[in-house]
């Protein structure tokens, strides 16, 4: 097997596991409140953090070089986090996913001013043909935008603005920084609403937590073998394979179907997202690949993010924008 097909398949292995993360996150979502799940979340993902923080041998303290960078950073980490829980706890997941992958086009917009990144025409019109593809897919004016649309909208935004702000700080300050600062403003604020929301949870339900836990840690791990394996323009647009797992595990768990309108814009996202990602895998087609290098999920917060681990564990030392 040649290491890109090593690669890619260890990817759609690793976004299958995301997606049942994802059924679980809907699952629970039914019953308890984002703010429950994602204090939680975060909670149980804290002792695999430390232990990928452990490895971390770059001297310096938690003191942060760029304190209003990383502030944006966290406040759009949090703001995700709790956007994107609620989103796939009321709508269906192909819904979600298609909004979500909105993502990397709002990175390449973001990186104009931020990166000062040059776009040119063909890459304008692939944003412009991706986002036109997001309004197929929310129909305004022709079906009922709720809640549910409104948070998945500023999960995506959320996640390209915690993006495009480590790709412009990732180069000077600590990857620890990076990690903790995120994870503990959301155990801190969920921690604060908690009292006005909680639920009490059975065993069971508390059993769930600690997989989503689990499942994020080990899909992680799974893409980060995938880039190790594979080059990064094959690797990157399998995390679209999640509309697939979508559509078979909304189906098989919830009785979901994917409606046309929401088909057809999820293409679109998907065929400019990965016009981008070739686009910019050609040499001096893009100064800071602000989308293309080890793409993955949205920041949520919620789970160490996997650039910055790469580049913990010394595995992709050439990485220091993503």
């Amino acid at each position: 097997m040649s290491p890109n097909a090593k690669g890619a398949l260890l990817a759609l292995l690793a976004f299958g596991i995301f997606s049942s993360h994802d059924v679980i996150v809907k699952i629970l979502g039914g019953a308890y409140a984002p703010f429950q799940i994602v204090f939680f979340s975060v909670l149980l993902s804290f002792p695999l953090a430390m232990i990928m923080l452990m490895r971390d041998s770059t001297p310096g303290t938690l003191v942060p070089k760029h304190p209003w960078w990383l502030a944006l950073r966290t406040a759009a980490a949090v703001v995700t986090g709790v956007s994107v829980f609620y989103a796939f706890s009321v709508l269906p997941l192909t819904q979600v996913y298609a909004i979500i992958f909105a993502t990397p086009l709002l990175i390449t917009i973001l990186a104009i001013p931020v990166l000062g990144e040059k776009v040119r025409l063909r890459r304008w019109m692939a944003v412009l043909v991706g986002l036109a593809g997001v309004l197929v897919v929310l129909r305004p004016g022709s079906t009922d935008l709720t809640l549910g649309h409104l948070a998945a909208l500023v999960g995506a935004v959320g996640g390209a603005v915690a993006s495009i702000v480590v790709r412009k700080i990732g180069a000077e300050e600590r990857t620890a920084v990076m990690l903790l600062y995120p994870m503990m403003a959301n155990f801190i604020l969920m921690a604060c609403a908690l009292p006005f929301v909680y639920e009490p949870m059975p065993i069971d339900d508390l059993g769930l937590l600690a997989v989503i836990a689990i499942f994020a840690w080990i899909a992680g791990r799974l893409v980060i073998a995938a880039y190790q394996a594979g080059e990064a323009a094959i690797i990157a647009p399998m995390q679209y394979s999640q509309i697939i797992w979508a559509s078979l595990f909304g189906y098989i768990f919830f009785g979901e179907t994917i409606d046309q309108a929401t088909a057809i814009g999820a293409g679109i996202i998907i065929a400019s997202g990965m016009y981008i990602v070739l686009r910019e895998s050609r040499s001096g087609a893009s100064e800071n690949t602000p989308v293309l290098r080890t793409r993955s999920r949205s920041e949520t917060g919620t789970t160490p993010r996997l650039s910055m681990v790469m580049r913990m564990t010394g595995k992709f030392p050439g990485i220091s924008k993503d």
